[in-house]
């Protein structure tokens, strides 16, 4: 018989979350795959788990991935966990997962804290439907894509972003939606500088550009639905730019409203949001 691989959730912050069930799965098994076995074992240390660690990250995975369900398929039943949270959200263990359920190895999910599910529950948006898109790219096209798909979006998107990168991530978002499309920044939810504010795009762009320690640790971004029927595809909004440096604001709004069939409102409120 075979052992289990359970999929263990750990705390992204508060070191209080952890789940009784959690304490109990991770004493038990004989091996703990751990992203950073560093950082995991002042978690352990802390909940007084004394469970061998095993190294488990991007650049091992592929290697390590066959001998651990070597391992689980000779008898032993690990565990696998992330730095915080819940493993395989933006984190290394698809590749463990799957190797498992192709194998008849059990997997077993040991569900508990997530900043994805965490941030979405405070952010004051729309939950019924939601995305997820993880960390975007750093720079170039494949990053201006992804803008794009942002813009276009109907449903509540939810973003992980690096802190260094979250000003430029907003100063680049903030021309492609209309001004009164909203944005939740949550920041190291469960920690000692928790914060989560929501408001227009552009108001929480100049809060970040104004306040350096909304720039620091953790964060995830929850931006709202585009409204049906006032979204402008990368084609019009490439016209709205150009109108805007021949015409007058209002003019613009107008021209733009006749060739797209589109609200002169909503479209003049967009563009004094690209033009400000």
């Amino acid at each position: 018989m075979s052992g289990s691989l359970y999929v263990v959730s750990t705390p992204i912050g508060n070191l209080d979350d952890i789940t009784r069930r959690a304490l109990a799965v991770l004493g038990e098994v004989s091996w703990i795959a751990a992203e950073d076995t560093r950082h995991s074992q002042n978690l352990l240390g802390h909940v007084g788990v004394s469970t061998r660690l095993i190294s488990y990250h991007d650049h091992n995975e592929a290697q390590r991935t066959p001998e651990l369900v070597s391992r689980l398929r000779e008898g032993d039943s690990g565990a696998l966990i992330s730095d915080a949270g819940t493993p395989l959200v933006s984190d290394p263990g698809f590749r463990l997962v799957r190797a498992c359920q192709d194998a008849g190895v059990p997997v077993v999910p040991v569900p508990g804290a997530s900043a994805l599910l965490a941030a979405l529950a405070v952010a004051g948006q729309p939950s019924d439907r939601f995305q997820f898109e993880g960390f975007l790219p750093a720079k170039g096209a494949a990053r201006e894509r992804a803008l794009e798909r942002l813009a276009g979006s109907d449903a509540t998107t939810l973003i992980y972003e690096a802190p260094h990168r979250v000003l430029s991530l907003l100063e680049a978002l903030a021309p492609k939606v209309t001004a009164e499309r909203e944005l939740t920044l949550c920041r190291e939810l469960t920690k000692r500088f928790e914060t989560v504010r929501r408001g227009p795009v552009p108001e929480i762009l100049e809060w970040v550009r104004g306040d350096k320690d909304q720039q620091r640790g953790e964060l995830v971004l929850v931006l709202s639905p585009a409204v049906r029927g006032e979204v402008l595809d990368e084609r019009d909004r490439a016209l709205a730019r150009a109108l805007l440096e021949e015409l007058p604001l209002s003019r613009a709004a107008r021209v733009l409203a006749a060739h797209t069939g589109l609200k002169r409102q909503a479209l003049y409120t967009y563009l004094e949001a690209i033009n400000s």
